[in-house]
C-alpha cells in the first residue's frame, strides 16, 4: 500500500490512473500509471532480481526508509511528487471508493485478511463524448499538441507499449529461461515449447 505524503504507514492503494484519447489512422494517446514512486509490480521484480531500491521508493513496516524491496513490500510504497502525488493518490482513492460505495484500499486489505490476493474494491471509470458538447476540432487541436510534444523530440507517454506490442505481435515474446521455468512450476501440467 502506499503512504499520504510526510506519513509512515500505508493507507492509499498505489490507485492507478489512466487516461486515452483516440487518434486517427494511429493508436490512441493513453498512459497508466500508478501514484505511488514505483508501481508494486516493479517493487515485487527488484525483489526478484536481487537488485536494491533508488532511494524514495518505499518505507519499511516502521516507517522507515528503505532500499530494501521485501522491506517495502511489507511496508509502504512512497507517493510520486511529494504532497502533489499523495493528493492526487488521495482523490482517486476516495473516487474509486467511498464515492461509488465502495471499499478503501485499507478495507480491501482487511477484507484479504493476509491472503495477498487482487485488490477487492473500485474502479471509477468516466468517459466523455466531445460530440455531445458540440465539439468538431477538439480532434485536431489534440493532434497539434500531441505532436508539439513529439517534434520536440518528446516522448508520448504510451509509444514505447505500442512498438513493443507490434513486435510481440511479428516475433513473439521472448522470456528469460528463468522465467519461464518460474512460470511451469506455476503451471506443472503445461508442456515446455521452448527447445
Amino acid at each position: 500500500m502506499g503512504c499520504a505524503s510526510g506519513g509512515s504507514k500505508g493507507i492509499l492503494g498505489t490507485n492507478p490512473l489512466a487516461f486515452a484519447w483516440p487518434r486517427a489512422d494511429q493508436p490512441p494517446y493513453v498512459f497508466d500509471f500508478a501514484t505511488t514512486a514505483a508501481a508494486r509490480a516493479d517493487i515485487a521484480l527488484y525483489r526478484n532480481e536481487g537488485r536494491t531500491l533508488p532511494e524514495g521508493w518505499g518505507l519499511d513496516r516502521d516507517g522507515s526508509p528503505s532500499t530494501d524491496p521485501a522491506a517495502v513490500l511489507a511496508g509502504a510504497m512512497l507517493p510520486f511528487g511529494g504532497h502533489k502525488g499523495s493528493a492526487l493518490a488521495t482523490m482517486i482513492e476516495l473516487m474509486a471508493g467511498p464515492f461509488i460505495g465502495d471499499r478503501t484500499s485499507a478495507q480491501s486489505a482487511a477484507f484479504d485478511q493476509g491472503a495477498s490476493a487482487a485488490p477487492l474494491h473500485g474502479e471509477l471509470i468516466i468517459a466523455f463524448n466531445p460530440a455531445v458538447f458540440g465539439n468538431t476540432s477538439g480532434t485536431d487541436a489534440a493532434e497539434t499538441v500531441l505532436n508539439g510534444i513529439r517534434d520536440q523530440g518528446a516522448r508520448l507517454p504510451g509509444e514505447r507499449r505500442h512498438a513493443a506490442r507490434a513486435q510481440s505481435a511479428q516475433c513473439g515474446i521472448a522470456l528469460p529461461r528463468a522465467l519461464h521455468a518460474r512460470i511451469l512450476s506455476l503451471m506443472p501440467q503445461t508442456p515446455s515449447r521452448l527447445p
